[in-house]
């Protein structure tokens, strides 16, 4: 059995478990079951758009962008275009984190390298929305310096990432 096979298989025994589960709760707790269940179609309604979202873009990804255009922009030990599409990518990204790995995953198997996706998810924390904010409370100076800081040990978090990755 290959490694994805593997993966499958255990995904497929979780959903198993789980669903086992709920039907030997409905037994002792039905309402709580019909909750626990609305409550899941619920969240289910909320993420759907922003999952199908995040597809659409790993879609387009897919058709439009091959392995040579990434590797030629953030593949391993390119130069300052790769610094500046994953600093200014990550600066205008926006949502949940936890849906971009989709997309970063899909980009590492098409050649983009740990540096990069390291830098992309550091400057996350540079919010285009809240400068203003933070202008206002702690004024120019504070907000320059902090996002210059936050640029530039992004850098230097990738650099160390794509180091250790490569012990």
């Amino acid at each position: 059995m290959n490694e994805k096979q593997k993966k499958l298989s255990g995904g497929w025994l979780f959903l198993a478990l789980v669903a086992a589960l709920y039907i030997a709760s409905s037994f002792f707790s039905g309402g709580l079951v019909r909750n626990s269940l609305a409550q899941f179609a619920e969240l289910i309604k909320r993420i759907a758009p922003v999952l199908l979202f995040v597809f659409a873009l790993i879609y387009c990804f897919n058709l439009f962008v091959n392995p040579k255009v990434i590797s030629k922009y953030l593949g391993s030990r390119k130069g300052i275009s790769g610094w500046l599409v994953s600093i200014s990518g990550g600066i205008i990204s926006m949502g949940a984190i936890y849906m971009w790995y989709p997309l970063l995953t899909d980009l590492r198997e098409k050649g983009m390298n740990d540096a990069f996706i390291t830098t992309f998810l550091y400057n996350r924390a540079v919010k285009i929305q809240l400068l203003p904010f933070l202008m206002h409370y702690f004024g120019l100076t504070f907000t320059i310096v902090v996002t210059a800081y936050m640029i530039i040990f992004s850098v230097i978090n990738g650099i160390l990432v794509d180091k250790l990755m490569d012990l």
